[in-house]
């Protein structure tokens, strides 16, 4: 497993988690854009969080669920995710 979430993996969640299909080149041509323009809400972005959390066994940052762009959110959780995961 890799110990980065990359922009696939995040379009991955998005269906899986918010029920929000976007292809992994639109979403890097949209990295920052508003996940809200994306069609992910709050709870939405609340259920990546918690899928993440159930990848890794390890809690993410407590900001991650009020990221506005694609690209705050995989900062955000890259730099929190330990090396190796």
């Amino acid at each position: 497993m890799n110990d980065r979430i990359t922009v696939e993996e995040l379009a991955e969640l998005m269906k899986k988690a918010a029920g929000i299909t976007v292809a992994p080149e639109e979403l890097q041509q949209q990295y920052d854009t508003g996940f809200d323009s994306l069609g992910i809400d709050s709870l939405g972005l609340l259920g990546i969080v918690g899928e993440l959390e159930n990848r890794y066994g390890a809690p993410m940052p407590t900001d991650a669920e009020r990221c506005k762009t694609p690209r705050q959110f995989l900062d955000l959780v890259n730099s929190a995710l330990p090396a190796g995961a």
